[in-house]
């Protein structure tokens, strides 16, 4: 049947209510048919208690025959409502010995159900069904999981409880909605899905669910965007010129999406990636992993399957970048396959030195330097550290060649670094160049990267002893008003990023609350009683947390009242196990929300040159240089770190034994008497060739190197980060020269 023939625009009151009202979502969908001089809401027509639907689909009004509509309008005509008054009430409540009448709306105004399945029934405001409510239940509050609106959890006509979830509550109307907008295939509960339990109840408790498909299903392109492949970097410092939408597949410039979400993307070069292969995570989805507990086991499982990729275990120890892996039957020490040797004439790789066979029982290893079965925590940092190093080299790009000077009072140094730093001629990406000054020494000038080291050494060392940080061996922030109010948190945050990225130390010091607060949010990290330093809060967690009855932790809180009250942490303890949320809500206060804004601020001024982002990309690569102290040195790291070249009129073999040999006998010698006759470490050495007493996370630039030459002593030259060995015909004469000038030089500098 044509219903724009039959239809009329004019809204004439409905036979069997005798309203004018329009309201599909209330009344369902109202029609006039001008030929029959007919027009009635659907819900009245299908509730109406003495008609039946005789015919087709496409016959008469819904399957109901016009014959029928006004033989029942007749019948209607006789019934006075019991809630308007009026005749023409055409429901009837099918309780038994309930003569009740009413219009569909009065019927719906008056709270009554109807039940849209099998006979549609309808029961009066008395013997309609009711949900089980328990007592508990009854005094609470909860949230509508559609409108998101406060719900009282009563037993209300306006309120349903999902039959399927214990905590699931919703608005009568907001389902009615969702039920008509979803249909029969899509109407389900919000919270666990369900579909059979939960339209089974709603239909008792009179949702009317239409037979139809979802209304989203019936928009014409409606998942035309699904179609389209996300292209966009999102990363904060996009790298790429030409621009985020910039996609060129193959490339360093190809876009890699989220392989959690899909909905964000990086360019492998902005995300430090150096294939299409690797697995990315965008922050959000970082962030929800982080609240489940499942991002550190996902991380192992992608380490895993990187190392079945590339056919290596990549936590076993690696060889030197500076030398090839030898084979398990070789058998030359270490010290000879360390160094690269490299010729001053030609600069190109010599071939490796062979002693005699009386030489090599002379460098033959201590089972110290020989041992090389390290744990696989260190192996792992090791190569962690090596991933940061990448990052920050990364980073280091945007430093351009624009010098900015600062005058450091070695005696103050907070004071003149905060000057420096605030002074309006400084920038992040400016080269940075140290002048030195006490108040018993004049002005001295020092342009070298030792200069720059030593800053950066003396400022962590006060940051980390600062009152902006609290705890004894890992730190977590502290709460310093007038450090606040001064924009101090934002500042050490600043110096830190800017310490990385100029080649400053690794930090060490940052409890593991404070870093995944940093990277993953304060609100995915659940802290724990070593975050505490205060002495009383922590006695007081330890109380309740150890309460062994329900009257000795009431007694606790009562002791403690005024405490939690201005903590925010009093509720009602009437079981001994609320102690285990009385504990964490009383940790989640003294740890993060009470140094939030701090933390803030601080977050800001890690933000600088895209350290932060980096690190939230990379977590647990940057934890190694944040909450891990840096590895003690060793012979062989220095053996690694400074690559050999020598002129040709040099005995490369004999400089190179007598090198490592040295090196070899003063880590021997700390190890055994613990610095008491030891007149140089391994720490002195480095420090007398680079001017740090640490490997820096990003490394030196530019990298170390040991030069032999026809001269009487050594040379550290720190500008070039380079030592300058003698060359003498005794191992003896080496060593003497050697613990004399380092000795020397490093006493005058410290005094």
């Amino acid at each position: 049947m044509n219903e724009n023939r039959h239809f009329d625009v004019q809204s004439p009151p409905c036979l069997l209510c005798g309203r004018t009202d329009d309201c599909p979502e209330k009344y369902g969908e109202k029609r006039t048919y001008v030929e029959y001089n007919l027009t009635v809401h659907y819900y009245c027509l299908l509730m109406s208690s003495g008609i039946w639907q005789r015919g087709e689909e496409d016959e008469g009004v819904y399957g109901f025959l016009i014959t029928d509509i006004r033989k029942e309008v007749n019948r209607a005509a006789k019934l006075k409502c019991n809630i308007c008054k009026k005749k023409g009430a055409s429901i009837g409540c099918v309780a038994p010995k309930c003569k009740r009448s009413y219009h569909f709306p009065c019927g719906v105004q008056k709270e009554c159900i109807f039940q849209f399945m099998e006979d549609f029934r309808s029961y009066c405001w008395e013997h309609k069904p009711v949900q089980k409510f328990s007592v508990k239940e009854s005094r609470e509050s909860s949230q509508c999981t559609i409108c998101l609106d406060l719900v009282e959890q009563l037993p209300l006509y306006s309120v349903l409880k999902s039959p399927c979830c214990k905590n699931a509550w919703f608005h009568r109307e907001c389902l009615q909605y969702q039920a008509l907008s979803a249909g029969v295939f899509f109407f389900r509960c919000t919270v666990c899905n369900n579909k059979n339990k939960f339209q089974k109840e709603m239909l008792r408790m009179g949702i009317h669910i239409p037979e139809k498909d979802a209304s989203w299903e019936l928009e014409e392109n409606a998942y035309q965007d699904l179609l389209q492949c996300y292209q966009h970097c999102d990363i904060r410092r996009c790298l790429c010129k030409k621009g985020r939408d910039y996609n060129e597949p193959d490339s360093k410039w190809e876009i890699k999406r989220c392989q959690c979400c899909g909905s964000r993307g990086t360019h492998l070069a902005c995300s430090s990636m150096k294939s299409w292969e690797q697995n990315w995570e965008c922050m959000e989805c970082r962030s929800i992993f982080a609240k489940s507990g499942n991002y550190s086991k996902q991380q192992k499982r992608s380490l895993a399957a990187s190392e079945k990729t590339d056919g290596t275990t990549c936590l076993l120890e690696e060889p030197s970048p500076k030398c090839p892996r030898q084979s398990s039957g070789s058998q030359h020490s270490f010290l000879l396959q360390s160094p690269k040797i490299m010729c001053q004439s030609n600069l190109t790789p010599c071939s490796r030195l062979e002693l005699p066979s009386s030489n090599r029982m002379t460098m033959s290893l201590s089972p110290l330097m020989s041992n090389r079965n390290w744990s696989l925590r260190k192996k792992h940092l090791r190569q962690q550290r090596r991933e940061v190093s990448n990052i920050l080299k990364e980073l280091k790009l945007q430093i351009n060649t624009k010098t900015t000077r600062l005058n450091i009072n070695t005696e103050n140094i907070w004071n003149s670094a905060l000057k420096g730093f605030r002074q309006r001629n400084f920038s992040p990406t400016n080269a940075i160049e140290i002048k030195f000054t006490s108040c018993k020494n004049r002005l001295k000038t020092d342009t070298s990267d030792g200069s720059k080291h030593r800053f950066f050494q003396l400022l962590m060392l006060h940051l980390q002893n600062s009152s902006l940080f609290e705890g004894s061996s890992v730190k977590n922030l502290s709460l310093d008003s007038q450090a606040l109010k001064e924009n101090l948190y934002f500042e050490a945050g600043k110096m830190i990023a800017v310490s990385l990225i100029h080649g400053g130390p690794s930090l060490g010091f940052f409890s593991k609350t404070l870093f995944n607060c940093l990277v993953y949010g304060p609100e995915n990290v659940k802290p724990a009683l070593e975050d505490v330093a205060d002495v009383g809060v922590a006695q007081t967690i330890k109380m309740i947390k150890y309460s062994n009855s329900l009257s000795s932790l009431q007694s606790t809180v009562h002791d403690c009242y005024e405490f939690l009250a201005a903590a925010e942490c009093l509720r009602p303890v009437t079981a001994l196990c609320d102690k285990n949320m009385l504990v964490n809500d009383i940790l989640i206060h003294h740890v993060i929300k009470r140094i939030i804004l701090p933390l803030e601020s601080f977050s800001q001024g890690l933000k600088t040159l895209g350290v932060l982002e980096k690190m939230q990309m990379h977590p647990d690569a940057f934890s190694s240089i944040f909450c891990h102290k840096p590895e003690r040195l060793s012979a062989e790291t220095l053996c690694d770190l400074f690559t050999i070249h020598c002129s040709s009129d040099v005995n490369k073999a004999e400089g190179a034994d007598f090198w490592m040999h040295y090196l070899q006998d003063v880590e021997i010698t700390a190890k055994f008497e613990q610095g008491g006759e030891s007149v140089v470490t391994l720490e002195d050495i480095l420090l007398f060739g680079t001017g740090s007493f640490s490997i820096p996370p990003i490394g030196f630039d530019p990298e170390p190197t040991v030069k032999f030459l026809h001269i009487r002593y050594p040379v550290g030259n720190r500008l070039l980060n380079c030592l300058e060995l003698p060359i003498t015909k005794t191992y003896e004469q080496f060593k003497n020269k050697m613990e004399f000038t380092i000795r020397n030089t490093l006493r005058g500098e410290r005094e």
